[in-house]
């Protein structure tokens, strides 16, 4: 079994999409960013970054294991899977290349665009245009390199699904694709795949103001906590 710790986010959606393409036996433990649930000691030994998302997989031989860092995550599910991750040591140079790129560029620009738009003070114009050019840029580079192919390494991959959220959410961000129509089909292509809809879909309405959900997560965090001091104490 492996727990999930998840927010409806773009980061959240993308080791969503890879649980629901692999069918991987998980629960998920819906986090109430709002309300600190990221910054509990319980989570942070999961996750040290005291960011979602991040997994325990308890299905190991030495033990509960943790894995925080949504490329992480996607790379260690394509292993443990042998499904949408790279099959030969040169291909996995492209795979981590992209998931790097991914992770250094696309994703915080479009984070810190994210921000300006929905929090930054009326006026402040020059952080949201710095932002949304650089998220642009990202676009650009992914609209260069899938000229003539369906997908970021050619066939679907985790490539694909750590890069597809932030495009996905381009409109409200005040983006338009339509200077980036390789990067538009790719993105159609991919939001209509079955696993894809389920994972965005994923307590797309969640609420937060009950207090059985905080006294759940609450519980699963100790479990998870108490099962990795009890594989540390057996490989110790």
């Amino acid at each position: 079994m492996i727990d999930f710790y998840y927010s409806p986010t773009p980061n959240g959606w993308k080791v969503a999409i890879m649980l629901a393409e692999t069918g991987l036996e998980h629960r998920t433990v819906l986090m109430n960013l709002r309300a600190g649930d990221q910054l509990t000691p319980a989570f942070r030994a999961i996750s040290p970054n005291a960011k979602m998302p991040a997994i325990v997989d308890h299905d190991t031989p030495d033990g509960p294991q943790t894995v925080f860092e949504s490329g992480a995550i996607l790379l260690y599910l394509a292993e443990r899977t042998g499904q949408f991750g790279p099959q030969t040591p040169t291909e996995r140079i492209a795979f981590n290349e992209w998931l790097f790129w991914q992770a250094a560029n696309q994703g915080p620009m479009g984070g810190q665009l994210s921000h300006f738009v929905n929090y930054s003070p009326k006026g402040e114009t020059y952080s949201h245009n710095r932002y949304k050019g650089e998220f642009e840029r990202a676009l650009a580079v992914m609209e260069t390199w899938l000229d003539g192919q369906d997908y970021m390494l050619g066939r679907y991959s985790i490539v694909d699904m750590m890069c597809f959220p932030w495009a996905f959410i381009a409109k409200p961000l005040g983006v338009s694709l339509d200077n980036f129509p390789n990067v538009a089909a790719w993105r159609q292509r991919i939001k209509t795949r079955p696993a894809v809809i389920d994972a965005i879909n994923l307590h797309k309405d969640a609420q937060f103001s009950g207090k059985a959900t905080a006294e759940q997560n609450a519980t699963l965090f100790n479990q998870s906590a108490a099962h990795l001091m009890q594989g540390q104490e057996k490989t110790n």
